[in-house]
């Protein structure tokens, strides 16, 4: 590893492949370079400290670089030990920018690099997973005064949030940038649904089409997976918990039963949910000889990795992010560790995708900014023109054009004395 006091990568040498590979990002991120456009101009950020815990990935790099060219000075570590992408982390290291992250990194190594980024005392922090808030506000709540506010990224980190405000613990205003639309109908959607199918056939490449491939989790990720397996020509078997997500499954025409039946009957699993032991020990000594388990989950909670360890006959490495569990007579393959497959065996939700999400970000730092002092502690939404603000940026990079209402129709949709 290569490692000063401001950047630890895997080694630098990497940097000019990882330089590439954030050009051609950019070239699919066009919504994102027009904020960049006019965060240059305008420098929101200006001397501003910004600590950032995501996924270090090509995409992520042009966020970095948008909050740069608005002033800001930026720290970033990765937010899942497996899904940085070393080349970039070298070309983010040889810019200058405060980078701690490599692939593979020991919980040891996670929670020293998310320290880094705490040491460079960010007056906004953004994160994927909730990890940076809660180790700020559990080691070093003296640094909280400084702090205008956070930004979060993912659905898993709401949820913790959430539950930190119910418990009256969260000490500064975090914008859910996974509540916009542009992000969870999008990012959640349709990147989810893609990149979680890649990863499993990049660590696998099985054939999905004529297999019984079970969702656990039928909420906006969930439903973009679900449908991209049925692209395939896979069976679809939906998990649920939740009924009215469950007759939701039913009328798009997906199968839906309990994890004990799908269990019996799956032949590739993929988790959702954003909770803990989904599929647990009981449920793998159901499943048959063969099956392949993956999670595109946050953490690697979704599946009891652990539990099924202490059971196992013996576990060994088939490929580089699958690994053979011999149970009763039976092989179980889990992928990726049974962390974020889509990041771990592949590189994540495309560029296209991620320009919309981190338009969000880059807008959330700026409200953030612009209502300093103004928002209480707790979790925040973006307002509905931002989100506005992000299709309409993402429908011109794409060359498309709308329509818009005439002066009569924004009266009449404004107005209630016309009827029948």
């Amino acid at each position: 590893m290569d490692e000063t006091q401001n950047y630890a990568v895997k080694d630098l040498s990497l940097a000019e492949q990882g330089l590439k590979n954030i050009e051609f990002a950019e070239r699919e991120m066009g919504a994102l370079l027009k904020v960049r456009e006019r965060f240059a101009k305008e420098k929101p950020l200006k001397g501003l400290r910004v600590g950032m815990a995501l996924h270090v990935t090509k995409e992520t790099a042009v966020l970095v670089k948008t909050l740069i060219a608005g002033g800001a000075d930026v720290s970033i570590c990765g937010c899942n030990p497996l899904s940085t992408q070393d080349d970039v982390a070298a070309a983010l290291a040889k810019s200058g920018v405060k980078v701690f992250a490599y692939k593979g990194e020991t919980k040891e190594d996670y929670y020293k690099f998310l320290n880094a980024v705490i040491a460079a005392k960010p007056n906004i922090t953004i994160d994927d997973g909730c990890d940076l808030v809660s180790e700020i506000h559990n080691k070093h709540p003296q640094l909280i005064k400084d702090i205008i506010g956070g930004a979060e990224e993912t659905s898993t980190g709401v949820i913790r949030l959430k539950a930190m405000e119910k418990d009256n613990a969260l000490k500064y205003p975090v914008v859910a940038v996974n509540e916009s639309n542009t992000k969870h109908l999008m990012d959640n959607v349709k990147g989810t649904g893609q990149s979680t199918i890649d990863g499993i056939l990049r660590a696998t490449n099985i054939l999905l089409a004529g297999r019984n491939f079970v969702v656990c989790g039928y909420g906006d990720c969930g439903k973009g997976l679900a449908k991209r397996a049925q692209g395939m020509d896979a069976h679809v078997i939906v998990i649920e918990v939740d009924p009215f997500r469950a007759l939701q499954a039913v009328m798009d025409g997906f199968r839906v039963m309990p994890i004990s039946e799908a269990a019996k009957i799956g032949d590739i699993f993929a988790t959702v949910t954003g909770n803990k032991n989904v599929i647990d020990v009981d449920h793998m000594k159901l499943m048959k000889d063969g099956a392949v388990l993956a999670n595109s989950g946050h953490f690697d909670a979704e599946i009891n990795i652990n539990g099924l360890r202490k059971v196992a006959k013996s576990e060994r490495k088939i490929r580089q992010f699958m690994d053979e569990f011999t149970l009763d007579n039976k092989r179980i393959y889990i992928l990726g560790e049974g962390r974020l497959i889509n990041l771990a065996a592949a590189e994540g939700h495309p560029s296209a995708i991620m320009a919309m999400s981190f338009c969000n970000q880059a807008f959330a730092c700026e409200y953030l900014v612009k209502n300093k002092g103004k928002l209480k502690p707790g979790v925040h939404v973006l307002p509905h023109e931002k989100d506005d603000e992000v299709a309409r940026l993402q429908l011109a990079a794409m060359g498309v054009e709308i329509d818009e209402m005439t002066a009569e129709q924004k009266k009449y949709v404004n107005s209630w004395q016309e009827g029948t």
